[in-house]
């Protein structure tokens, strides 16, 4: 799907504000109403808009442990790939996983209770023989940065 200037401008607005109004968007992208809710149909139909989500800060609500996890697989198979990683999608600590090029195969981002509940998660992912050779462990202590804004117009500069 080829986008334009209008298009970013909507897609800015609403990773910002995924609850803005059909007015208020309109107004942002610089069209009427309707000819914007169509173009925003348009991109959630294209799989450019794949849902609107709360950011919810759990922190608040009760203490939890962020941890990041590499992992490396003992065989590259793709069935071996395929394997774990059906695993990581049905687990739902797991809230990102990333496959990745380098020294290791995958990295994970897990959120827990506490420690002894992460290493639970481990213990039973190993205990389902899904092929991880080594793993390693980061406790997140502080979040510097995490955006769930993307810089559409770094990104996509020839939109802009």
């Amino acid at each position: 799907m080829k986008l334009d200037a209008i298009d970013l401008r909507i897609l800015n607005a609403i990773q910002e504000n995924g609850r803005i109004t059909k007015l208020a968007l309109a107004e942002k992208a610089g069209l009427s109403p309707t000819p914007c809710w169509l173009r925003l149909h348009k991109l959630e139909k294209a799989g450019i808009v794949t849902g609107y989500h709360a950011r919810i800060a759990v922190r608040r609500l009760a203490p939890v442990t962020g941890v990041m996890m590499e992992v490396t697989l003992a065989n590259h198979r793709q069935a071996d790939f395929d394997r774990f990683e059906r695993a990581v999608a049905s687990t739902p600590e797991i809230v990102a996983c990333w496959s990745v090029g380098g020294g290791v195969d995958y990295i994970l981002k897990i959120m827990a209770i506490d420690i002894d509940a992460y290493q639970r998660l481990v213990d039973s992912l190993l205990e389902r023989e899904l092929g991880i050779d080594r793993y390693f462990t980061y406790i997140i202590t502080k979040t510097v940065k995490e955006e769930t804004v993307l810089p559409l117009a770094t990104l996509l500069p020839a939109l802009d």
